[in-house]
């Protein structure tokens, strides 16, 4: 109990981060915490790693993933990876503001948080998991298990898709006079 205590609390926030942006909600998030809390408590022994905030978002992760494939089996669909290929290449995509111009706005910070709920799962996930949680890429490809390149590849496109919705929303209200 001690070691959990020690090793694992310290961590709740950044688990029930990590499950708010996976399953979309609050309410959700809880109980994919309360799942993956379950499950680190049980398998507390078997940690053996220097890394207790890595191995609790693995956990985490996979909770969310089990959560998502009995309730919202839909959100586990295959992201086509051509499409962002092509609006790359056909130069749709343009520049961004910068991020402290962004964040400085009430407005643009509750769009850039809708606008990130929206990305596709794969791409969502390693967006919070380096942006929001801090976590350095060999970090987010142990939680992950993925190689790094793809988790370097998914944030890059978590990115250029990102940057394109805000683009096309702003488009959008400029149109509607907003």
């Amino acid at each position: 109990m001690r070691r959990f205590n020690q090793s694992v609390l310290p961590h709740l926030d950044a688990a029930h981060n990590l499950a708010r942006w996976l399953t979309g909600h609050a309410s959700d998030a809880q109980d994919v915490t309360q799942e993956a809390l379950l499950r680190a408590f049980r398998f507390i022994d078997g940690f053996h790693g220097s890394d207790a905030r890595a191995w609790l978002l693995t956990i985490v992760r996979h909770a969310a993933y089990s959560w998502l494939e009995r309730h919202r089996p839909q959100q586990l669909a295959a992201v086509p990876e051509t499409a962002l290929d092509a609006a790359e290449q056909s130069g749709a995509i343009e520049p961004a503001p910068s991020p402290e111009n962004i964040l400085s706005d009430q407005h643009a910070h509750a769009l850039l948080l809708e606008l990130m709920n929206e990305l596709p799962l794969p791409f969502r996930e390693v967006l919070v998991l380096r942006e929001l949680e801090e976590l350095s890429y060999r970090e987010i490809a142990a939680v992950t298990d993925l190689p790094i390149g793809t988790v370097m590849s998914r944030l890059a496109r978590a990115r250029l898709q990102l940057r394109a919705a805000w683009t096309r929303r702003g488009l959008e209200e400029t149109s509607h006079g907003l």
